[in-house]
């Protein structure tokens, strides 16, 4: 039986949205952020080194990273739904597909975790002397490099759905699932307005899935959907 080790709030929600697409059977292991840190519990360490979620078991089988679970699981999973959630080999859906389930990562994440970073610098208190100076570095920081990072990144992916209706092309796939959460956070974060009218509608369509809400039912607290 898979298990997901899922945090809330977190990268896992994705992995249980994965999974009711896929149709396969699973249980879920909760786990709750630290309400002050924000960080994972201990816990997770126990399932593996890093202490991170996602992460999931299957058997004595551990699998970490969300790029290499959407991978494990599309690969495990038989019938339709695998194949329509990954493009055929050789194609130019599958490179397309390849190249945004790594994207979501590799490229899109980065940008949005310094923001986090740097609003919680500007927010956190601190002696008096010393909050002009972290806030006037944190302001800077974001306005010359994590602000525009985030606009070029946000307008390449309205772009891209500008020309397909998914990412990979004319087919849902599981490279949208892995494109969700960036999305979703960057949504959350007031990082989508007027200008992407693609990004806000393709988050509106995802969220209508039934496996989505399906996801949403079994997973809990999740603080990104609507």
């Amino acid at each position: 039986m898979i298990v997901v080790h899922h945090l809330n709030n977190s990268r896992s929600q994705r992995i249980l949205w994965l999974l009711e697409e896929l149709g396969l059977d699973y249980d879920i292991k909760r786990y709750q952020r630290d309400p002050k840190t924000m960080l994972a519990p201990p816990e997770l360490k126990a399932v593996h080194p890093l202490g991170k979620s996602p992460v999931i078991t299957d058997g004595d089988l551990v699998v970490a990273e969300s790029g290499a679970i959407v991978e494990y699981l599309t690969a495990r999973a038989s019938g339709a739904e695998s194949g329509r959630l990954v493009p055929a080999a050789g194609t130019p859906a599958r490179l397309r597909y390849t190249h945004f389930l790594h994207f979501a990562e590799g490229s899109m994440m980065s940008p949005l975790l310094l923001k986090l970073v740097f609003d919680k610098i500007e927010s956190t208190p601190m002696p008096f002397f010393v909050k002009p100076i972290a806030r006037g570095i944190a302001q800077k920081v974001k306005g010359t490099f994590v602000l525009p990072q985030i606009a070029l990144q946000l307008g390449y992916l309205e772009a891209e759905l500008g020309k397909h209706p998914w990412f990979a092309g004319e087919e849902f796939t599981a490279a949208d699932i892995q494109l969700s959460f960036p999305l979703e956070a960057a949504a959350s974060r007031g990082g989508l307005d007027a200008r992407y009218p693609n990004l806000t509608d393709f988050l509106a369509r995802i969220h209508a899935r039934p496996a989505y809400r399906r996801a949403l039912e079994r997973g809990g607290e999740y603080a990104y959907a609507k």
